[in-house]
């Protein structure tokens, strides 16, 4: 009983499965084959687009660009001056020589310069003749020296030589006391008359400064002389304090 159950016992139940698996079989190989065929029995049946593209070839390549054009080659001209030509011989003498005649200049009329014909004593023709160079004297020419536009800087001890009145400054007692001495400096202005018209102090002790003024202030001189005329000067007067002196 267990074995009639089965689909398969020995053989002794038949089964169509077989059949139907070798029918389908039969029937695709058959649809493949027709496929395969139809192509190569009847080529018009196949698309035309892609038999072009498939046979067709692909474009050549673009030609390569042209070669570039060999450099010009520049010669260089050589350049020969007129004055280099004309020092060169002459490659063959020419049969006939023209010569060319020039008229003479016309000679000067009268007198080379007008009113002069009177100066020397030479020949009246040309102006050599009329100027008379061997006896005219040349005129004499004055040149007037540059006028200052201030004050001349002089150095003091050039200024010091033009001193004609000189008053001896007081020593300040209360400098004295505090055993203060030295130099003072002083910057002055001379007219051209020798009057001290500007004056001030430079360096030196405040407390001998004030002495050093008053006295300066009365100090005459001669007038300098700058190219013979009398002038204004710029310059620096030096006062000595000795705690020493009388």
């Amino acid at each position: 009983m267990f074995e009639d159950s089965l689909l398969e016992s020995g053989g002794r139940i038949k089964s169509k499965t077989m059949y139907w698996i070798w029918a389908t079989g039969a029937f695709w190989f058959v649809i493949l084959l027709a496929l395969i065929l139809i192509p190569l029995l009847y080529p018009e049946a196949l698309p035309k687009n892609m038999m072009v593209a498939s046979l067709s070839a692909p474009p050549p390549p673009p030609p390569p660009p042209p070669p570039p054009p060999p450099p010009e080659v520049v010669k260089p001209i050589k350049i020969v001056s007129e004055i280099d030509q004309g020092l060169h011989a002459p490659t063959k003498i020419p049969k006939d020589i023209k010569m060319i005649k020039e008229d003479a200049a016309p000679p000067p009329a009268g007198v080379g310069v007008a009113g002069m014909s009177g100066m020397g004593s030479g020949s009246g023709n040309g102006v050599f003749g009329g100027m008379g160079l061997g006896t005219a004297t040349s005129p004499k020419i004055n040149v007037a020296p540059p006028k200052p536009t201030g004050p001349a800087r002089i150095s003091g001890g050039v200024i010091a030589g033009n001193l004609i009145n000189k008053v001896t400054p007081t020593y300040p007692p209360i400098a004295r006391a505090a055993h203060v001495g030295g130099q003072v400096m002083l910057h002055a202005i001379i007219s051209k008359t020798g009057t001290i018209t500007s004056l001030q102090a430079i360096s030196g002790p405040a407390m001998l400064q004030g002495a050093a003024l008053d006295a300066v202030r009365q100090w005459r001189y001669k007038p300098y002389l700058l190219n013979g005329e009398p002038t204004e000067v710029d310059t620096t007067i030096t006062v000595n304090f000795n705690l020493n002196g009388s």
